[in-house]
């Protein structure tokens, strides 16, 4: 029977994963206290939040939420990285963190109901962020629509330099 606490530990575990858009889990063997600091900061710049959890409570939430197994990621001493609305910023700020400090290894994570391994989370903090996506997205859209735009403009502009050659052409003549 779970005391108290590790009722209210995985009502909070449930709350943040319902929360957020994803989470990274890693195993930080080796760091100390002064790396999982730093670790903490780099992920908060990037809207993102690291927490330590008894695994044990963490598969309790993930079951009673009916998430998809993690009990493989599970396995050792696990930080996890609960993601903010972006998920490309704090996948970005541990993979470079990670670089930095080899003892911090990447398990895997869970975004948007996939259960993810190291490589998927390799390849979501190579992306570009979500303002750099949505600009180029716009610019796509945009583009078509320009152009459709200077075909239409084109006989009309070029009707207004005839005329305004003709007109150029009479002050020329009449001077």
């Amino acid at each position: 029977m779970p005391t108290v606490d590790k009722k209210a530990i995985v009502a909070e575990i449930k709350e943040r994963l319902t929360a957020s858009a994803g989470v990274i889990m890693a195993d930080y063997r080796g760091l100390s206290v002064k790396d999982m600091q730093a670790l903490r900061v780099n992920v908060r710049a990037a809207d993102g939040e690291v927490k330590i959890y008894k695994n044990t409570l963490v598969e309790l939430a993930v079951r009673e939420l009916a998430l998809p197994s993690m009990d493989a990621l599970l396995s050792g001493p696990t930080a996890i990285v609960f993601l903010g609305g972006d998920p490309v910023a704090p996948a970005k700020a541990v993979m470079d963190f990670a670089k930095l400090h080899k003892q911090l290894e990447v398990k895997g994570g869970f975004i948007e109901h996939a259960v993810l391994n190291a490589e998927n989370i390799k390849a979501i903090a190579a992306l570009p962020p979500r303002e750099v996506l949505v600009a180029k997205l716009l610019g796509t859209l945009q583009a078509p629509a320009s152009r459709f735009v200077r075909v239409l403009n084109g006989p009309v502009s070029a009707f207004a330099r005839t005329l305004q050659a003709i007109a150029d052409q009479k002050a020329d003549t009449a001077a």
